[in-house]
C-alpha cells in the first residue's frame, strides 16, 4: 500500500512530504488511517539534531483515527475502531507495565529507531530504504502500521481531532502537575514555557488545587493564554516571577517549578531551582541538546542545605491505558480544555510551515488534518 508521509532524512533539513510504500500488518499489528496528528515540538528536536534517532524517520506521534486492518493475535482493538495512539506503547506485560507504570513501558526503548516488537520496520522508499516511525508510530504518513500496545480506543462521541492531543501533549503536561509533581491544594507553583506541554502543566496544577498558578514565558500570546486555561499569574522573566513569588508566599517561594520550556538549558534549570523554598522539587519535562549538560547546580546552595528535589519523568508518569481515557471524561465533563488547545490546522504539505509557526511562538498546539472529512 502506498502512503504519503513527512520524513526527516538529516538533522537541519526541513520536512520531506514524500510517499512510501507501507507493508500489512502482521501478528500484533495493526493499520491505522489517521485522521489527525498533533505537531509536538518533539518531532522538531529530531530535525534540529537536539534529540537523536535513526534517520530517515517518518515523523509524528500524536494521532487518531480508524482501525483499517488488523493482523493475527489482534485482541486490543478491531477493523473500524476508533482509535488513539498513546507516544508510549503499553504492551501490559512487562515490568514496568505489570506494576502500574505503563509509562515506562520496554516497548518504548524503540521509540528513536520506530522498529516494532520483531525488530522490523514498516515504511520502505522507493530506493529499498526502511524507515521508522517516530515513536513506533509515524503519524505524519497517512497510514501506519503500529504494534496493538500503542493503541488506546475510543468512544464515539469524543472528537478525533481533540482526541490527537491526548496521546502525548495533554498527558504530559496534566501528569507533569499532578503525578510527576504531585501538587497539592493551596501550594504554589511555577511553570517555565507555557507551550503545548506547559498549558496542560497549568490546567494540571489548577485541577490539583493549587493557590497560585504562575508561568514564565516571553511570548506575550502564550501568557496570555495561560490565563485562560488557570494560571493566575504569568511572567515575561524569571527574575519577574521571582520577585513576585517572593511577596505572594511571604518569602516561602514555590513548593513546585515545572520546567516545561521547549529546549531546556542550565540557566532554566537554575532559575527554577532557585524559585523554589525549602523542601520544593523542579520537575523536568523539557528536553536539551543532546550535546550538552542541563543539570549543573552547586549541591550545597542549590539543593542539600533546603532539602530541594529534581524530579524527571516520561509521560507525566501517565498510565496511558488508564489516563487517557480519564483525561478525555474530564473533557467530556467540562473540566479539560482541548479544543481551545488547537491553534493552528494544516494539510501535510504544509508541515514546515506549521513548525516555523511554533517556533516563532505563535502556536499553542498545530494541527495536521490527513482526511477533511472526519
Amino acid at each position: 500500500m502506498r502512503t504519503r508521509a513527512a520524513v526527516i532524512r538529516e538533522p537541519g533539513k526541513p520536512w520531506e512530504v514524500t510517499e512510501l510504500e507501507l507493508d500489512e500488518p502482521k501478528a500484533g499489528e495493526v493499520r491505522i488511517r489517521f485522521a489527525y496528528s498533533g505537531m509536538c515540538h518533539s518531532d522538531e528536536h529530531i530535525r534540529t539534531g537536539d534529540a537523536t534517532g535513526r534517520l530517515p524517520m517518518v515523523g509524528g506521534h500524536e494521532g487518531s483515527g480508524f482501525v483499517e486492518a488488523v493482523g493475527p493475535q489482534v485482541t486490543r482493538v478491531a477493523v473500524g475502531d476508533r482509535v488513539v495512539c498513546s507516544f508510549i506503547p503499553a504492551c501490559g506485560t512487562c515490568r514496568y507495565c505489570s506494576t502500574g507504570r505503563q509509562n515506562l513501558c520496554d516497548q518504548g526503548a524503540q521509540m528513536q529507531t520506530g522498529f516494532l516488537p520483531d525488530g522490523t520496520l514498516r515504511f520502505h522508499s522507493d530506493d529499498g530504504e526502511d524507515l521508522g516511525g517516530f515513536c513506533v508510530l509515524g503519524t505524519f504518513s497517512e497510514r501506519a502500521v503500529v504494534s496493538q500496545a500503542s493503541c488506546v480506543k475510543l468512544d464515539d462521541d469524543i472528537p478525533l481531532d481533540v482526541a490527537a492531543l491526548v496521546g502525548c501533549g495533554v498527558p504530559t503536561g496534566w501528569g507533569t502537575s499532578v503525578y510527576a509533581a504531585g501538587v497539592c491544594a493551596g501550594q504554589t507553583v511555577v511553570i517555565f514555557g507555557a507551550g503545548g506541554v506547559g498549558t496542560n502543566a497549568v490546567q494540571g496544577a489548577a485541577y490539583a488545587g493549587a493557590r497560585f498558578v504562575a508561568v514564565v514565558d516571553p511570548v506575550a500570546f502564550k501568557r496570555e493564554n495561560a490565563l485562560a486555561f488557570g494560571a493566575t499569574h504569568a511572567f515575561a522573566t524569571a527574575a519577574e516571577a521571582q520577585e513576585a513569588v517572593r511577596e505572594l508566599t511571604w518569602g516561602q517561594m514555590a513548593e513546585h517549578a515545572i520546567c516545561t520550556v521547549g529546549v531546556l538549558t542550565k540557566e532554566v534549570v537554575a532559575q527554577a531551582a532557585e524559585i523554589v523554598g525549602k523542601d520544593g522539587q523542579v520537575t523536568i519535562t523539557s528536553v536539551g541538546r543532546a550535546s550538552e549538560n542541563q543539570v549543573e547546580l552547586a549541591a550545597n546552595g542549590a539543593l542539600v542545605g533546603y532539602q530541594r528535589r529534581i524530579q524527571g519523568h516520561v509521560f507525566g508518569k501517565c498510565n496511558p491505558l488508564y489516563d487517557i481515557p480519564k483525561l478525555l471524561r474530564l473533557y467530556r465533563e467540562g473540566q479539560l480544555k482541548l479544543d481551545e488547545l488547537i491553534t493552528r490546522r494544516y494539510v501535510l504539505d504544509e508541515i514546515n510551515v506549521g513548525y516555523q509557526d511554533l517556533d516563532e511562538g505563535r502556536l499553542i498546539r498545530g494541527l495536521i488534518v490527513h482526511d477533511q472529512a472526519s
